[in-house]
């Protein structure tokens, strides 16, 4: 089992940016992650790392799911890429909230201003991570369910946008790839241990906008 992550204290640099009337709120990680790959992959995106990067993978998606007026960014196309990573273009991860209502063409505006930022310090509860009962999870197959992670790719980011709910619905197996793939790969060094997340409408009732498409965590050392 690795470090439980309700008792790590995330040190993030904080930044306001003002585009036009809006004003964002930005929160990066203070030492960005050293080792990760992010591309986009043929059924959405693949996502390689390790415990350090998992780990701060696991804080900014309960951050982004309970800060409905903050970008989450995790700024990772200059880590050092993981094997077999592949060759497409390295990407930037941003996850933020549907409720800031905020137009992904902006990103790479806001980006640019976000200067160095303040540091502060975040710590999550126990229940930023929860396990949600089968019934809520079989709800989302359905036709009319429309909590859905949306993404898209810009500015050489992807964005994940979605409603608290969409992201807990995600968070227990993230959780557990940074809690327990440390622990399973040293014991188990082949082992394949990931989450595979779904963004977008499942395949069934795919949105042609925003199609169907799986962001796979790998955990690879």
């Amino acid at each position: 089992m690795g470090r439980r992550l309700d008792r790590l204290t995330w040190q993030v640099m904080v930044s306001e940016v003002r585009l036009g009337h809006r004003q964002y709120r930005v929160v990066r990680p203070a030492k960005p992650p050293e080792f990760a790959g992010l591309h986009e992959g043929r059924l959405g995106a693949q996502f390689n790392l390790d415990k350090d990067t998992a780990r701060t993978f696991a804080q900014a998606w309960a951050l982004a799911a309970r800060s409905p007026y903050t970008i989450v960014y995790l700024p990772l196309r200059r880590a050092k890429l993981p094997p077999g990573t592949g060759s497409g273009q390295p990407l930037d991860l941003v996850m933020l909230h549907h409720r800031l209502a905020f137009p992904p063409s902006r990103w790479k505006q806001v980006r640019a201003r976000l200067g160095t930022g303040r540091p502060h310090s975040v710590s999550l509860p126990s229940d930023a991570w929860p396990s949600k009962p089968i019934a809520d999870h079989r709800r989302a197959w359905h036709r009319d369910f429309s909590d859905h992670l949306r993404w898209e790719i810009a500015a050489g980011t992807l964005i994940l946008t979605g409603s608290r709910e969409a992201f807990d619905l995600e968070s227990d197996q993230i959780r557990a790839l940074a809690e327990e793939g440390p622990a399973h790969r040293a014991g188990t060094p082949d082992a394949h241990c990931c989450a595979e997340i779904g963004m977008g409408r499942i395949r069934f009732h795919s949105d042609r906008r925003r199609p169907y498409g799986e962001l796979h965590a790998e955990y690879v050392r």
